[in-house]
């Protein structure tokens, strides 16, 4: 499982127009699910997604979590993060995981991160325009099986 994370300011996803979801405060998080991922997978990642202290202290230190600000979540589904360029000039998403097992895996890491902070969730398999004041800006990569 991937991820790219954004601190912002606010973030919105919309779909034909219509918002979706939103937050203030927080971490946007851009997922993509592997192919062979599984509940581990998501476990480690929303561990490590609610506790990373990447907002500032009263010192201007990024030492507070998402936990310690109470601060939101906005999880999109975004499967092009398993793109793979290595060959060629037209990505392959071969490690990706199928739709039905992807859309468990991501309703799983949601309810999850729900029981510790508010939760937004874009619209899965959806055309989404999403809209975000960052913070920073922030931006951190995640991997749950720790290849970077």
């Amino acid at each position: 499982m991937r991820a790219v994370l954004q601190r912002v300011e606010k973030a919105q996803v919309a779909v034909s127009d219509r918002i979706v979801a939103q937050i203030g405060r927080g971490i946007l998080v851009f997922l993509g699910v592997a192919a062979e991922d599984n509940e581990s997978d998501a476990d480690y990642l929303c561990e490590k997604i609610i506790h990373l202290r990447i907002f500032d202290d009263e010192n201007k230190k990024m030492n507070l979590s998402l936990l310690d600000i109470s601060g939101e979540m906005l999880l999109v589904s975004q499967f092009t993060l398993l793109a793979d360029c290595r060959n060629g000039r037209r990505p392959s998403y071969t490690h990706a995981e199928k739709p039905e097992r992807a859309l468990f895996l991501y309703d799983y890491l949601a309810k999850q991160a729900g029981r510790h902070v508010r939760v937004a969730k874009g619209e899965f398999k959806a055309m989404m325009r999403v809209t975000l004041t960052n913070d920073g800006p922030v931006t951190i990569l995640l991997d749950s099986r720790q290849i970077f």
